[in-house]
């Protein structure tokens, strides 16, 4: 497949670049997906900001890691998927042989295979993926909806690893995609979910994706929202499940201060590398708490995902905000920044005839 593609490369923190660059050549085991939609991430706008110990080791590399479209190209050896499939590629696959993963713990696979690139037109998909996390696309389901079982996914897995029990009062620090996520997959599990964060349109959103009070809490000082939250738990004992899904030390702090006597705090929000918090330790033993990280997904996570998706038990396209042409990628992670919006689908040139022009700020 000779040509150009127009691609995001990230060069250092607050340096993303729209370049052409070759469209790449699948070699065995490998497929071309071009992309027909890619979706903005937390961990994009994070990662935009003050880099990745993991995903940019080597720049310049290519950025964004949720996508769906059409297989272009397929390389030798590949069987089962041909040109004009439509699918979605996983941003990672297990390698199944090392010490976690024949424990089942693949999400912590000490060679774990993470893909990026999903804002350009075209992208590699490694043989591993092909092979392990690479799915059809159900018919009628749109690419944007595909596009975002990444972290459909990742939600999942954090509720799995939470033990919530129907009837639980669940409580989720963060209104952002991940914590609206997160509501979504704690109401299935037939918890009573409250949210907490900051922004009128999130609030809204948290509670379309069924959580049953919402608080605002952007002014509010630790104390203040401590004393808040606890109040609305069942005799203000604290949640039986906490779910950070901020990632700052702070809110850390503040989970584990809201969760009743033999609860769960999940800190599934991830902080800046090298830092620390500060807990009190009499709860912890006295009151027999448990404490645990989530990190990313799993290939049955994002099987499970695909399947909530196109079932539209779970509403994922209420998530975006906008749809923006891929050449305003930046633009999109800018407005993240400023806490416009909740996650902006980028569509590449040859699906984006039907974009309506959006509207200059200044407009």
């Amino acid at each position: 497949m000779p040509g150009q593609m127009l691609a995001a490369m990230f060069y250092a923190p607050g340096d993303v670049r729209l370049e052409e660059r070759p469209i790449p050549e699948p070699g065995p085991g490998e497929l071309v997906l071009q992309i027909a939609a890619a979706t903005t991430c937390g961990t994009d706008v994070k990662t935009y900001v003050r880099g990745h110990p993991l995903l940019f080791k080597h720049p310049p590399a290519g950025f964004g890691h949720e996508a769906a479209g059409i297989v272009a190209a397929v390389g030798p050896g590949v069987q089962g998927w041909k040109e004009g499939d439509a699918v979605v590629a996983a941003n990672s696959a297990p390698c199944d042989r090392c010490f976690y993963c024949r424990r089942g713990r693949y999400s912590l696979c000490e060679d774990l295979l993470l893909l990026n690139g999903a804002y350009a037109e075209y992208l590699l998909v490694p043989a591993r993926i092909v092979q392990r996390n690479l799915y059809r696309l159900p018919q009628g389901l749109s690419f944007t909806a595909a596009a975002l079982t990444e972290p459909l996914a990742c939600a999942l897995h954090g509720v799995e690893e939470s033990e919530i029990q129907p009837g639980d009062t669940v409580l989720i620090i963060g209104a952002g995609p991940l914590g609206l996520l997160l509501a979504a997959a704690a109401r299935l599990r037939g918890a009573r979910v409250l949210v907490s964060g900051h922004g009128e349109q999130r609030l809204a959103l948290a509670r379309h994706f069924g959580a049953e009070q919402v608080f605002e809490t952007g002014s509010l000082s630790s104390e203040e929202q401590c004393a808040l939250l606890r109040a609305a738990t069942p005799e203000g004992r604290g949640a039986d499940v906490v779910i950070e899904a901020v990632g700052t030390p702070e809110t850390w702090e503040l989970a584990a201060s809201l969760v009743r006597r033999g609860g769960l705090v999940n800190f599934f929000g991830g902080c800046a590398s090298g830092t620390h918090i500060s807990l009190e330790t009499r709860p912890l033993h006295y009151d027999e708490l448990t404490l645990k990280g989530v990190f990313h997904h799993t290939p049955t996570y994002f099987a499970r995902a695909l399947e909530l998706i196109a079932s539209r038990q779970i509403p994922v396209e209420a998530l975006i905000t906008a749809r923006f042409p891929l050449t305003e990628a930046v633009t999109a992670l800018h407005l993240l920044l400023q806490k416009q919006g909740v996650k902006y689908a980028l569509i590449p040139p040859a699906f984006a005839r039907d974009l309506p022009r959006r509207a200059d700020p200044g407009e």
